[in-house]
Parts: structure tokens; C-alpha cells; sequence
């Protein structure tokens, strides 16, 4: 099982096949680990890491808090994740790749672009999240851990982790239950924080993160700066709004826009889709 300490965090990661590299930043909200890439309802229909893996060195890992990789206790934001993914590409001594997302993982995607143009060989944008109703859920996600932390104290919110284990179907758990649920260490440092700074970091970190209708992960005059080839392929649910990939596609010029909608976006036509782009590209 490699992992990597990147930025202070244990980063549990995997790589696949050989070729010009893809850094897969995974889908699955606060649960984005590599398995989402064959389980998440967009990618069952056939095993999408053996396609790309066929034509390149395909990177997958665990996001921060996530699945087997660690965490810290502070506000979370799409840069402290663009950093765990740059850190990822150092390690491995890769120069530049193409940078891939998937739901949640296009935020981080988008950051990445923005961040750091010279490592973007292009960004790959699947079902990007968006929209009023995706706003308000993930507002009130962080609103109703915030009210089950003020009201019960950490240790409750130990004990609901270890019970629930998973911030994206039990909002009370919080955005470090994966970690509080496995790690025996991690969840005695929760406990000797301030109740009054970790409600804080709560409000701080769903405000920021979630303050938009549209697409999230940068401003729209970062967008539109990203001069990497892009490649959107649209989502059509409550989470992923199709609203949010044409509002990249609006800002982004020199994007290709996949004008096909779920559900006729099979696993094995988005692969072919995205190698093609990427041919382009290498």
C-alpha cells in the first residue's frame, strides 16, 4: 500500500500503466477516495482506471481526510487540496500532467489549473458540481454538523463518526469522520482542541467552499486565465447541474464542451472521449 507524506498528511495513492501521466482527483463529495472511481454511480459500467491506464500513467489517491490518507483539523479549501495533489506530482517527480476530476474533484481540478498553470497539461472536467441546489445542500451539511458540535461537544462528534463514519451521508458526523472513525490518535487530538475555534473552522470552511450557484473552486476571472486545453463533460442531477459545466464553458474559451448528457454517457464513451481529447494534447 504506498502512501506519501505530503504537506505534514499521510497520502495514501496508487499508480496504473505508463504513458503521459493523469492525476485523477476522485468524485465522491467528502468521501473521495480511489475506489469512487469504480464504484460512483458515473463509472460502473466498466473499469475506467484499466481504459486509461491502457494509454497512461494513471495517479489515483485518497484526498485528504479521505479513505486510508490523513488530515488536519483546520479550515479546508480548495487550496490546501491542490496542494496534497502538487505535492503528489513532486513526489513522483512529475513535471506536468493532465489534471482530472470527477463530481467534487473538478473543484480541485479547477484550483489546480489556476494554481499551477505549469504542471496543467490540461483539465478534464467530469460532471462538475454546480448549481443553486447543490449550494444550499452543502451549506446546510456543514450547518447541521455546526448545531450537533455546539450542542453535544467533540466527543459526541467522536462517538456519531465512529457510529456513522461518513460526513456525506450523516452530515452530523462532520468532514473528519473517516479519520475519527480509524484513527485512535487523530480523534485524541480532536478532543483537546477548542470547541469555540473548531465551530469556527465549520463555519469558515462551508461558507467559502460552498458561496456560489455555479461551479466551485475559483473565481470566474481565474477560470477564464486558465489557458490549458479543457475538456467538460456535463452532469444532469441536483449535485452536478448541467448550469455549472456551461458556466465553464462560457469562461473558458479554448474548452471542449461533450454535448452528450447522462444517461447515454457510458463509462466505456466518456474513456474514449477523454483519451481522444488527451491524443490531442500530448
Amino acid at each position: 500500500m504506498p502512501t506519501a507524506i505530503l504537506d505534514g498528511i499521510e497520502t495514501y495513492y496508487e499508480t496504473h500503466g505508463s504513458g503521459t501521466p493523469i492525476l485523477m482527483c476522485a468524485p465522491g463529495g467528502f468521501d473521495a477516495t480511489i475506489e469512487k472511481w469504480r464504484v460512483a454511480s458515473a463509472w460502473t459500467g466498466a473499469d475506467a482506471i484499466k481504459a486509461l491506464a491502457a494509454e497512461h500513467t494513471v495517479i489515483l489517491y485518497d484526498r485528504r481526510e479521505c479513505g486510508q490518507s490523513g488530515g488536519r483539523v483546520e479550515r479546508l479549501g480548495w487550496a490546501s487540496y491542490t496542494t496534497q495533489g502538487k505535492a503528489l506530482l513532486d513526489h513522483l517527480k512529475i513535471d506536468a500532467a493532465f489534471i482530472m476530476g470527477g463530481c467534487m474533484g473538478c473543484s480541485v481540478a479547477l484550483a489546480f489549473g489556476v494554481r499551477h498553470p505549469e504542471m496543467t497539461r490540461g483539465l478534464i472536467l467530469h460532471w462538475p458540481v454546480g448549481g443553486y441546489r447543490w449550494k444550499v445542500a452543502a451549506q446546510e451539511r456543514f450547518m447541521r454538523h455546526y448545531n450537533f458540535a455546539k450542542q453535544n461537544g467533540l466527543n459526541a462528534v467522536i462517538e456519531r463518526a465512529r457510529d456513522k463514519k461518513n460526513f456525506w451521508l450523516d452530515p452530523e458526523t462532520g468532514p473528519w469522520a473517516g479519520l475519527l472513525a480509524r484513527d485512535e490518535k487523530f480523534a485524541e487530538r480532536f478532543t483537546r482542541q477548542s470547541l469555540d475555534r473548531y465551530l469556527g473552522l465549520i463555519l469558515t470552511s462551508g461558507r467559502s467552499m460552498f458561496d456560489r450557484d455555479t461551479a466551485t473552486g475559483a473565481e470566474a476571472e481565474e477560470v477564464m486565465g486558465i489557458a490549458a486545453p479543457t475538456l467538460v463533460i456535463p452532469g444532469d442531477d441536483q449535485s452536478h447541474a448541467t448550469s455549472a459545466a456551461h458556466y465553464l464553458r462560457e469562461l473558458m474559451a479554448q474548452a471542449e464542451f461533450w454535448n452528450v448528457m447522462p444517461p447515454e454517457q457510458s463509462t466505456q464513451k466518456v474513456c474514449d472521449r477523454v483519451l481522444g481529447f488527451c491524443r490531442k494534447y500530448c
